[in-house]
């Protein structure tokens, strides 16, 4: 895989010190058009289980984003839910989404 950019490098390293601080089970964050990055980590509560990257999606919203120039996501599993990635879609449609593991390692861009 070829270098990431910094810009790139910096969402995997705040979806990484998302996940680590949180001792979740994923991190994310996302990039939206005006470069202002919204980490977030998965939310495991008995009434309520979104993903890390369906909470950055929605923070990047609720903050007023139209576009994301990019997504990241830090996870064990092979790759993310396919809703997880769509969610990313609605917003930018055009948005690379890497995929990393728990080391910051990309394994995959979708």
């Amino acid at each position: 895989m070829s270098e990431l950019n910094s810009e790139d490098a910096k969402i995997i390293t705040l979806a990484r010190s998302s996940r680590a601080r949180n001792g979740a089970a994923e991190g994310a964050a996302v990039r939206d058009e005006t470069g202002r990055t919204y980490a977030a980590t998965s939310v495991d509560l008995p009434s309520l289980r979104l993903s890390a990257l369906k909470v950055a999606v929605a923070m990047a919203v609720s903050s007023g984003a139209e576009d994301l120039e990019a997504a990241a996501v830090v996870t064990a599993a092979d790759a993310p839910d396919p809703s997880d990635v769509a969610a990313v879609r609605d917003l930018g449609p055009k948005a690379p989404v890497l995929v990393a593991g728990p080391d910051g390692t990309v394994r995959g861009t979708l």
